[in-house]
């Protein structure tokens, strides 16, 4: 299903990384290992790395991370570009300073529950998880994600998922998108930054 969608000369949800990456900024540190998780066609990873970032990124879907390599290249830029099953991926225990998670909205809440628990579990002690994706209301808009509201994200079950981390920003809002044809238009969006104690 992912290498039909991403099999388009067009980036489906275009070049330049998600606003929320770029609200983040402060705590993406030069030299910092990070891991981007089912990145796609390498908007996030490839602007990862041009603020100076250690990359690795996984994704599901051998066409997009073809379009993900010819992106850093033509930003000249370096990712670590990996396939792989989010469902059975390498949590390498203390890993990585910073988990980024973007839209990864294809999970039912069991499944969701074990690749959140493995997102931690790579964490190095005070790395952080940064997440970012829609809120159940996003149904009503239509204007990006799956058509299903057990894939979304609400306040109450974030804050639930990572009581065990500090939460240094758990926010739900309404904003326009404009991301390639993939997210366009008025979104119902929600974003988390958590840090693992230690």
């Amino acid at each position: 299903m992912w290498d039909q969608k991403y099999a388009t000369e067009a980036y489906v949800y275009g070049t330049e990384p998600t606003g929320f990456l770029r609200a983040q900024a402060d705590y993406l540190t030069p030299g910092a290992k990070v891991l981007a998780v089912a990145d796609g066609e390498g908007r996030n990873s490839v602007f990862l790395a041009e603020q100076g970032l250690e990359v690795t990124a996984m994704d599901g879907s051998t066409v997009a991370l073809d379009k993900a390599r010819r992106l850093a290249a033509a930003h000249g830029v370096e990712v670590a570009y990996h396939h792989g099953d989010i469902m059975r991926w390498n949590w390498m225990p203390g890993a990585f300073d910073l988990v980024v998670a973007v839209f990864i909205q294809f999970l039912g809440p069991a499944a969701r529950a074990e690749v959140f628990e493995g997102m931690k579990r790579t964490l190095k002690p005070g790395g952080l998880i940064l997440l970012h994706g829609y809120r159940p209301e996003q149904l009503q808009y239509g204007t990006g994600g799956p058509p299903v509201a057990e894939f979304m994200y609400t306040e109450q079950q974030l804050a639930g998922d990572f009581a065990d981390m500090k939460i240094l920003r758990l926010k739900a809002y309404d904003r326009e998108i404009h991301e390639g044809i993939g997210h366009a238009g008025m979104s119902a969006l929600i974003d988390l930054v958590a840090r693992k104690p230690g």
